[in-house]
């Protein structure tokens, strides 16, 4: 007993066509930025210079792990510690990933852990942190405003 087998395809031919031209709107995109067609991202840095944005405050700090895994924030102006963080909690476990990968740039550069961060507020409003060892930077603000919060509760003005 035979059974008919069908090869008839079962996507609509619209998605089909749909599919492909967001690809070729893509790569025609990407083609145009490359070539210097149209401008990239703006440069959060790049874009607070051209308009004059100057810092609020700015903030140096280092992190360091103690033996029973938490993390203590001290702001190396002061010698004064800000916190510790313990668990993941309150955006600790935040705070504890951007620091990582921060430690690890350090060590792929052959840089060690004494030299403190930058943690800048901007009067537009933008908080970055910033290593001058690796001149690496991380705007907080574009992991959301709890992440942002995590990092802000570590300046001394209320208007982070």
């Amino acid at each position: 007993m035979s059974h008919a087998h069908s090869h008839e395809n079962t996507v609509p031919r619209p998605a089909l066509v749909l599919a492909g031209a967001l690809v070729a709107i893509t790569l025609a995109l990407t083609t145009l930025v490359r070539v210097g067609v149209l401008d990239r991202e703006a440069v959060p840095a790049v874009e607070r210079a051209k308009a004059g944005v100057g810092a609020v405050e700015v903030r140096h700090l280092t992190f360091a792990d103690r033996a029973d895994g938490a993390v203590v924030v001290r702001d190396t102006d002061s010698d004064q510690a800000l916190a510790v963080l313990v668990g993941e909690n309150d955006g600790g476990g935040f705070v504890r990933g951007v620091m990582r990968g921060m430690a690890r740039e350090r060590r792929v550069n052959g840089v060690g852990p004494a030299r403190p961060f930058e943690l800048t507020q901007w009067a537009n409003g933008a908080l970055t942190l910033r290593d001058p060892a690796t001149g690496r930077a991380i705007e907080l603000g574009s992991f959301g405003a709890t992440n942002r919060a995590a990092f802000a509760r570590f300046l001394k003005g209320s208007a982070a």
